[in-house]
């Protein structure tokens, strides 16, 4: 029987793709990172804005700013496309960026970070994964008086970018749940098994994506049993989700349903190689995070959605966060990115370049609002989380 295409309660496009958090920006030069739609900011704009942050701040080297970046890696596809948005949109600036890899390594990124310092960089873009080398990084920066935007991991007190994490978890997690059932039915769900990709080493802040995948998908499978969930530690990338999901698989009885999320794309694709590699294709269902693995999406049966995040938009936001910053202005705290789930039925409406499917895969999918709110309300009073209270949103 033909499924409905996805559709998504509030969710219109990539309107107002970024929220901003707990402070509020004043507008410069057009661009407000509390109300941003994600798209690319005009040449007359960067010129405006390069010509204010020079006023304030002149670079360092007399004559064009240098913006360092260090990537969290250099050879999965969402760090790419994170990368070339913020070249592209630093030559339309005419602002130099300086590129370092930081090998989802804390030791690498310490060493970048100190590289970018010995060079005189006006401003730093941090993607780094190992938190025990966050506040490090940021003591040597302050001590350099060069100002931080940190992706994903917060450092000290950089401005944070990047998933709104309790949501887009919980968003996966339920969509799973809902297209779990839709597949294998109610009561083979409930004696099925949940493996979930985490990823320990980024500390609590990415933790809150992989517990809000688990409690969306109890939100829609309710008394799911604790005997039944399986975590493995993917160190954020394919080959060691291929490596741990291969060590898991053979603890799950044959036949039962085989449900699959993860923290990135990358880590999920691993996981469904393994399952396809143990025969276990007909017993398995994949709910991505990122959608930045879309032609692989579209390629698997089994990988039916993945939460959009929309690296490509990144830079869009973070060179004029910079330039804003560079300029003195007051910037929030904390941006967000918003979520939509995207899938064979809808893809086309996130990127042109892929088709809609005719007769889509896509379950119509209903948001938990209220367990949400629950779930929300719970891990605002967890211990680990005090400190970053302001990443998370307010509902």
């Amino acid at each position: 029987m033909r499924l409905d295409r996805l559709r998504l309660v509030g969710a219109a496009g990539l309107a107002a793709m970024l929220m901003a958090g707990t402070s509020l920006a004043q507008d410069f030069h057009g661009f407000d990172p509390s109300n941003f739609d994600g798209s690319m900011v005009s040449a007359e704009q960067y010129a405006a804005m390069v010509e204010a942050a020079k006023a304030n701040q002149p670079p360092r080297n007399g004559d064009t700013y240098l913006i360092g970046f260090a990537n969290l890696t250099r050879d999965v596809s969402f760090t790419l496309k994170v990368e070339e948005g913020i070249l592209a949109n630093a030559e339309a600036a005419g602002v130099d960026v300086q590129v370092a890899d930081n090998r989802l390594d804390g030791a690498t990124a310490l060493a970048n970070a100190q590289s970018f310092i010995q060079r005189g960089v006006d401003y730093v873009i941090e993607f780094q994964t190992d938190a025990n080398f966050g506040a490090t990084i940021m003591q040597q920066m302050d001590q350099a008086d060069t100002r931080v935007v940190a992706i994903d991991i917060p450092m000290g007190d950089a401005t944070f970018f990047g998933a709104n994490n309790p949501r887009s978890g919980f968003m996966g997690g339920a969509y799973l749940g809902q297209a779990a059932i839709d597949k294998f039915g109610a009561e083979a769900v409930a004696e099925g098994y949940f493996v979930v990709g985490e990823l320990p080493q980024s500390g609590a802040v990415p933790a809150m994506r992989t517990n809000g995948q688990v409690a969306g998908f109890r939100a829609v499978v309710e008394n799911f049993p604790d005997d039944n969930v399986i975590f493995i530690d993917t160190k954020n990338t394919l080959e060691e989700s291929f490596t741990q999901m291969n060590n898991v698989i053979g603890r799950i009885p044959e036949g039962v349903p085989i449900m699959v999320t993860a923290i990135n794309d990358q880590a999920a694709t691993g996981m469904l190689r393994a399952a396809k590699q143990a025969g276990r294709e007909a017993d398995l269902i994949v709910v991505g995070m990122g959608a930045d693995e879309i032609q692989n999406m579209l390629d698997e049966p089994t990988f039916v959605a993945s939460v959009g995040y929309f690296p490509e938009r990144y830079g869009n936001y973070l060179i004029p966060l910079a330039l804003m910053e560079l300029a003195g202005e007051e910037v929030p705290d904390t941006v967000l990115v918003t979520h939509y789930m995207v899938s064979d039925g809808n893809v086309c409406e996130y990127y042109e370049e892929f088709a809609c499917a005719a007769e889509p895969d896509a379950i119509t999918f209903e948001f938990p609002q209220e367990a949400f709110e629950a779930h929300l309300a719970e891990i605002r009073e967890l211990p680990e989380l005090q400190d970053s209270l302001n990443l998370i949103p307010a509902n």
